[in-house]
């Protein structure tokens, strides 16, 4: 087995150690000055971590401490002092609701004495506890000593104010190995996932040079992409009503659809720091490298939430095309929870998209509308052959049913009259090689 995956800094980026992975049962505090926090929770839920409560301060961060530093001693005293039967009591993990700066990070850990979380470090606790395959973990580790080492920096930097260097100053020299050592080890972890990289791109190329059309599954995190690449492909997949459930991509093939493959990936969330969604890139590219986009949205959001959501999962989908056009069709998913169908639709077309898909992954409603317009947008209209029968000592009609089927997706067979979807240049060439045995209807 894989070797557990360390941090660098495990208390908040502060203190040297190893990651906690486990955080079933622990109690947070959420420091809170702008925007819904809500999402921020519904993250510390996924990993079994209760926010017993949230403390909120007005104006903008401070650049030093985030909270004022009086505020901020008033929480400090507050996870000190709590006894048995305080509703603090137990508190070991203190989260903010930003991107903390590596100097915001270091102060509040000086004061409050506790496990500082950040957004970015909550994600990463979660990929590290989500990371299955050894791809996804070469991924979270390579996010993790970018994050960390530019904390270490910030620490060594308030540490060592004034010492000098060489001999017995412990100043740059000692420090300049662990630098070196966390440099050394990115360039290896980013080699093997260039190595990763390659591979996927190899599997492509070879599923193209085979005719099969890729469809990607994209969208907010929790928007339904497991769901429904299980509802259409059959395939067995972690399907969780949790955030982040999926790190690596899967590929499978649609059902009844040989030529047709699903590849279901990462969700995308909010402000998420560049660098830690570059970490990822890779696996976002399986989904984007597609002849077709499903671009997810969860229905049941209220209309505000499902307008955030749909921006930010369009906006990264547009920012790692690299310009290149993309056929993409919004799907509205979980329509059996509710939801305001014809508000998110004119959301949708406010937006410059074509009105969405309605489905549902558990009640199959809309299932089949959605499978056709997959086909459709693939291949176009459907397309009906005739065979002929040959003479004696020619090519049997059935062997050329034999290759109709190798060709596309065979929807009605009724003697040698096949309708199906395929693609238009593979169809032609098949129909010039048949010595007029095959003919369109």
């Amino acid at each position: 087995m894989d070797e557990p995956i360390q941090v660098l800094a495990g208390t908040g980026g502060v203190a040297l150690g190893e990651a906690r992975t486990d955080h079933e049962g622990r109690k947070a505090i959420l420091l809170h000055r702008e925007g819904n926090p809500r999402e921020l929770v519904a993250l510390a839920e996924t990993m079994g971590i209760e926010v017993i409560d949230v403390e909120y301060q007005k104006g903008t961060d401070d650049p030093r401490t985030y909270f004022g530093k009086g505020r901020l001693q008033d929480v400090a005293d507050e996870i000190s002092t709590a006894v048995e039967g305080h509703p603090w009591h137990g508190v070991d993990l203190v989260i903010i609701h930003s991107n903390a700066s590596p100097r915001q990070l270091v102060n509040i850990h000086s004061v409050v004495q506790v496990e500082i979380w950040d957004r970015v470090r909550l994600l990463l606790s979660l990929f590290i506890s989500h990371a299955g395959s050894v791809e996804a973990r070469n991924q979270v580790r390579i996010a993790q000593l970018q994050a960390d080492r530019s904390v270490l920096r910030e620490l060594v930097n308030q540490q060592t104010t004034g010492e000098r260097d060489g001999f017995g100053s412990g100043g740059k020299q000692a420090v300049q190995g662990v630098f070196t050592t966390v440099s050394r080890e990115l360039t290896q972890l980013r080699k093997k996932q260039a190595k990763h990289a390659l591979a996927r791109k190899e599997r492509r190329r070879q599923r193209a040079r085979g005719g099969a059309s890729t469809v990607g599954l994209a969208g907010y995190t929790n928007a339904g992409k497991s769901s429904l690449f299980l509802a259409l492909s059959g395939k067995e997949v972690l399907v969780e009503d949790k955030l982040f459930s999926t790190l690596e991509t899967t590929v499978g093939r649609m059902e009844m659809s040989p030529r047709v493959l699903l590849a279901d990936t990462i969700g995308f969330i909010d402000d998420l720091p560049s660098d830690l969604l570059d970490a990822f890139h890779a696996t976002l590219d399986e989904s984007l490298q597609c002849d077709l986009l499903l671009l997810l949205v969860d229905s049941s959001d209220e209309i505000s939430e499902l307008q955030r959501k749909l921006s930010t999962s369009r906006r990264e989908v547009l920012d790692r095309s690299d310009g290149e056009a993309l056929s993409m069709m919004v799907v509205l998913t979980k329509c059996d929870k509710g939801g305001d169908i014809d508000a998110a639709q004119e959301v949708i077309r406010s937006m410059g998209m074509s009105d969405a898909k309605v489905i549902s992954s558990h009640s199959d409603q809309g299932m089949d509308e959605l499978r056709e317009s997959i086909m459709y947008s693939l291949y176009g209209p459907m397309t009906t052959l005739v065979v002929t029968e040959g003479k004696p000592g020619q090519r049997s009609a059935e062997a050329y049913v034999s290759q109709i089927y190798d060709l596309g997706i065979v929807t009605k067979k009724d003697g040698l009259e096949l309708t199906l979807w395929c693609g238009q240049a593979e169809l032609q060439r098949m129909i010039a090689k048949s010595e007029g045995r095959i003919s369109l209807k």
